[in-house]
Formats: structure tokens, sequence, C-alpha cells
């Protein structure tokens, strides 16, 4: 896909990626904005996420992305980011009213929901695509930064299985404009805040270990997040905490939204698929990272959950 033929004539320009974004969802998302304005400095251009972390202000042009969606312009052409339509949040209703709807992701789960699909999940980050389609030579000090953080991110600093020799090769090259990589793997993947060090510790704590110890789960209802002040943000990495403790084949951390509805998250090793697990619940994501909201009671959700589980692991 040719990212300036896409966009040949257009007065208009929006990008979007999914609710609750990530650092590959802010790195590509801004990454292309960056790109975009760089390439087309005429043309009217917006980038539309939730709210982000403030770990990545740093990161060029991050205080042009509009939280707000009060936006009425109808775009000729709306890039959808790091997920399918139907995860942009406030950004869908740009790009289902867009003239060209183009969608770039990398999720297993998505099967294309633009004019123009660019979906490789063979590929472990958005912000790695992001680095195929502009090319090395459009590259600078702030896009090679950019990128690099948002592929940091869904391929766990390079640790998770996602990565490729060739995602090596790029990250390489990133790191020749000489900006501060081990200070932006600090300071936006490792660090935490006390009150996030508390919120880990107490989800550690209450967590359960289940179907023959190949399996863990912990749950923070509403009443504890209250309790401690914390925002979805700071629940970010409680997840992969888990399900690096040994013997663990999948962890699930879910937290309450609502009255009898939780969000799930999902990690595993080689021997399940999450991606299908999540997907049985209407939600996606990655084989071994995936994601899906639930209705019901605490057990509820455990219950069928393990079901599914279940039929990937030899457990009765």
């Amino acid at each position: 896909m040719n990212l300036l033929q896409e966009c040949k004539g257009a007065k208009t320009i929006g990008i979007g990626g999914h609710v609750r974004p990530d650092g590959d969802c802010v790195g590509s998302c801004l990454a292309l904005y960056q790109y975009l304005c760089k390439s087309m400095p005429d043309t009217y251009i917006r980038v539309f996420l939730e709210k982000p972390d403030e770990i990545f202000r740093e990161l060029k042009d991050f205080e042009s992305i509009d939280s707000t969606f009060a936006e009425d312009t109808v775009f000729d052409v709306f890039f959808c980011v790091d997920c399918g339509a139907d995860r942009l949040g406030g950004a869908e209703k740009y790009f289902r009213g867009a003239g060209k709807r183009v969608n770039i992701d990398h999720h297993v789960s998505n099967h294309g929901c633009g004019d123009v699909n660019y979906v490789r999940p063979e590929v472990g980050s958005a912000s790695e695509l992001i680095f195929d389609l502009v090319g090395e030579e459009a590259l600078d000090v702030d896009l090679a930064k950019t990128i690099y953080v948002g592929m940091i991110h869904d391929t766990g600093v390079f640790q998770y299985s996602n990565t490729t020799p060739e995602t090596l090769e790029k990250a390489a090259k990133l790191l020749r404009f000489g900006f501060d990589f081990p200070r932006m793997i600090v300071e936006t993947f490792y660090q935490k805040t006390y009150l996030q060090s508390q919120i880990l510790g107490r989800a550690l704590i209450q967590s359960i270990r289940f179907m023959d110890g190949k399996c863990i789960v912990s749950c923070l209802d509403r009443k504890t997040m209250d309790f401690y002040g914390v925002t979805t943000n700071d629940l970010n990495g409680i997840v992969n905490q888990l399900q690096i403790i040994k013997g663990i084949h999948c962890a699930i951390f879910m937290y309450q939204t609502d009255l009898m509805e939780y969000k799930i998250s999902l990690r595993s090793d080689e021997l399940v698929d999450v991606s299908r697990v999540a997907a049985f619940f209407g939600g996606g994501g990655h084989v071994r990272a995936a994601g899906c909201t639930l209705h019901g009671t605490f057990h509820d959700c455990v219950n069928n959950l393990s079901d599914q589980i279940a039929k990937q692991l030899d457990v009765e």
C-alpha cells in the first residue's frame, strides 16, 4: 500500500486508534500523523484518541491528539490504525462517514474494515507496519523515536514471540538516529508509580490459580478501584505479571467496568491461543494476548472463560 497514493487529492485526513490506547496505538497513530503532516503540509490532518497516558507526552505531536471528538469535519480519508472500526470509540463516526476508509492493523481477529485494508497479523506491532509504509527515507529522529516506542510496547521490549528478525533489524535502523532509547524504555514501559505498584500488589495477593494450577485469575472490583483511586491506565501490565509466574499457561486479569460487567485481559504461552478464547466472547487480539468484555458475576466470567481455555489444555 502506498500511503500518499491513498491520500492523493485529499484535503482532509483523519487518524484514529482503539479505545484505551496503549503504547503501540499511540506510537503508530502519531507516527502516521507526523509522516502525513510532513509529506502533505497543506492538508488538514487530525489525530483522534482517547486521552493517552502522560508517559507518552515526550513523543512529537502528543499535544495535537484530539480526545474530545467534538470535530464535525467529514474527512476525505480516514485511517483506522491498530484496530477494527468497532474499537475506535468516539472516532468511529469519522471513519464511517469518510470518503475513503483505510484500515492498518496487525490483529489476527481483524479481517479488514476499510475500503483499503493493510492487515498483517504476522507483524508484531502496528508501529512496525507504519515503518514499512513510510519507508526508511522518510525517517527523522522524532519519527524514529515514535515508531520505536510503539514497537517496544507491543513486543514487550522484543521479548514476546511476535518479535521477528525483521523487527530487530528495523529497531536497529531506528536506534541509529541517536535518541535516548534506554530512558524511553524505562519511562514508558517499566516505570510504575507508587499507586500502580500498590494495585499490582493487591492484584497479585488476591490472585487464584485453577485448572490444575495451569491458569491464574485476578479481579479488581469497582469498590477496590475507587478505594485506591486508580484509572484503567494504572492497571497496565498486571496481566503480564500474572503470566510470568512459573507454571502458568494462561493468565486472566479482570476489572469491573459496570454492574455485572468486566473487562477481560488474557495472556498465554504456546499452549493456549487466547485470540480464539476472546473471539468466542466477541473480543479479539493476538494469539498470546487478547481481550474481551463479559457480563455476569466474577464466577460466571471465570467459568465461561475456563470452558473455552480447557478445550486447548489437557484438563477436565
